[in-house]
């Protein structure tokens, strides 16, 4: 995963959504938290220890350390 993941690439590889069109939709209606504040941003930038919230579902950000 490297050293970080774009909030976008992260809610499509979790198939949360399909597309950016739709990431960008759901982070409109204010339904992304990330480290409890709401975010807007497709390319915020997600690092080790972040977390998200979509609706009730909490994901814990981990990297793939050596």
């Amino acid at each position: 995963m490297g050293d970080f993941i774009t909030l976008s690439q992260f809610l499509k590889k979790q198939n949360l959504v399909s597309s950016g069109g739709e990431a960008k939709i759901l982070l409109t209606e204010g339904q992304v938290f990330v480290n409890d504040h709401m975010e807007s941003r497709r390319g915020r930038k997600l690092r080790d220890g972040d977390s998200v919230q979509v609706g009730s579902d909490v994901f814990m950000i981990r990297t793939n350390k050596s």
